[in-house]
């Protein structure tokens, strides 16, 4: 599944992935695209066990890799 959050204003980057995490089975991907590094959801991430891999993009937007552990 991928997500753009592109042109959206905080929390509501936030608040989608959050949401569309939590319908992730064990070892599904959820790609998710934000105008900036989403430094406060790599915070969340951490704590609830999730792998992350993040790209910055050529449009200078980054492009967030995130599976469920």
């Amino acid at each position: 599944m991928i997500l753009d959050n592109r042109g959206l204003e905080p929390p509501q980057p936030m608040m989608r992935t959050l949401t569309a995490l939590a319908k992730l089975q064990s070892g599904e991907t959820l790609t998710i695209i934000n105008d900036r590094r989403p430094m406060f959801l790599y915070e969340q991430l951490d704590e609830l066990g999730y792998k992350h891999e993040t790209i910055e993009r050529e449009d200078g937007s980054f492009q967030i890799t995130i599976t469920k552990g």
